[in-house]
This record gives structure tokens, sequence and C-alpha cells, in this order.
């Protein structure tokens, strides 16, 4: 009996060990799996990755302009950097900040820093997103400045942005554009009349001055992206 015991007991420790195995093996087969899949997925596929950081080196993009023409970053040989703002036409912090990213434009386009703004949003989450209605929107607002069409979602993704609106300040250095902020365009998205720390453009300004950015990266408040 007692032989019997152990070799039930003998038994059943080699199966365990080999379900073990076998789920160690299914566990990274998964994780492969899961690799590959994220590798080739769209952002409407897996969640949003953590994008970029401050120093990292930004992607250049060709977007649709409400022009229709398709602009890209290598298209301002003579810019310093480039305010990139992921925007959208009906959230209200988005709409609060039209006038403010005109004035950017308006200050510092002539001193090599243009704003370039993003629809990173899904017209069919967001029907109000349309390319159609961007262009209603770039000429009501009165935009000076390029509003491209993110229609694959791409971009958005790997910038990392989460808000609309939400600011990526690049810098050029030896022909990459490198993130220096990110974050809110001022600390009161919701009035521009009480707005106390300008957080962007004194960015810009530091950048222009030759200095360091003193503040590298705030919370974007804004709707989220609609994927």
């Amino acid at each position: 009996m007692k032989k019997i015991t152990k070799y039930i007991s003998i038994a059943a420790m080699a199966f365990l060990a080999v379900g073990l195995s076998s789920c160690k093996n299914e566990t990274n087969k998964a994780n492969q799996v899961t690799e590959d899949v994220l590798a080739m997925a769209t952002p409407n596929e897996v969640s949003l990755s953590k994008g970029y950081s401050i120093g990292d080196e930004a992607t250049d993009f060709k977007l649709k302009d409400v022009d229709g023409s398709m602009v890209s970053l290598s298209d301002y040989p003579d810019a310093k950097g480039f305010i990139v703002i992921f925007t959208c036409n009906t959230c209200p912090f988005a709409v609060a900040s039209e006038e403010r990213m005109v004035a950017l434009d308006q200050e510092f386009k002539g001193k090599g820093y243009p704003v370039i703004a993003i629809n990173p949003n899904n017209p069919e989450v967001q029907p109000d997103d349309t390319y159609e209605l961007m262009q209603e929107k770039a000429n009501e607002a009165g935009f000076t400045f390029p509003y491209l069409y993110d229609e694959s979602q791409t971009i958005y993704a790997k910038y990392g942005a989460t808000k609309t609106p939400h600011v990526y300040l690049l810098k050029k250095e030896n022909s990459k554009n490198i993130v220096k902020y990110i974050g809110a365009i001022d600390d009161n998205v919701r009035n521009a009349n009480a707005v106390k720390e300008q957080f962007l453009a004194n960015a810009v300004n530091e950048l222009l001055a030759g200095k360091e950015v003193t503040v590298k990266e705030t919370k974007a408040i804004g709707c989220t992206v609609k994927q």
C-alpha cells in the first residue's frame, strides 16, 4: 500500500511538473503572439503606447491638411523646431484653446517655431471630427497653421498623445526633431484670462535664448482622444 501511495505521489508530481512546464510554454507562446500582434496592430486594436519622453527623437509624418495638401515636418527646412498640438473640432478644452494656438503661431512662426495642429480623433467614434468639419473649423476659427488629419490614428499613438489639446514642443538638433516639452499650453485651459503661467511660450522662449527648458512636462488637460 505504501508503495502504491509512493507511486501515486511520484506520478502526481510528474504530472504537476509537466503541467507547469506546459503552462510556462503556453505563456511564452502567448507573450510571443501578443508581441507579434502588437507589431502589426492598428491603434484601435491595442491600447495607447507610452509614446515619447523628453529627449526622444520625434517621428516625421505626412498628413493631409484642410486645404488638401500633404504636410510633413521636412517641408520646413528653415524651422528651428515645431509646436505640435493634438487637437480636435469640438472638445470644449480644444475650442477654448483655439485663439491661444493662433496667437502662438503668430508669435513664434516667424522666429522658427510654427504651430502644427493634428486631429487624432476617429470620426466613427466622434462624428463631429470628420475631415470636412475640420475644414469648416479651420475657416471659422481663423487657423493660421496647418490643421492635419491623422486618418490612420498612428501619429498620435507614436507621440503618446492622450488628450485634446496635447502639446509636443520639438527642437531641431542635427537634423532630428527632439522633444523638449510635453503637456499643456498653459495653467488654465478653461479660461485664457486667468492664465498665470504660460508653460509652452516660456519653453519656446527658453529654447530661442539658447537655454534649457525649465519646466519640461506638465499635465495635459482636455478630452480623451477618441479611438
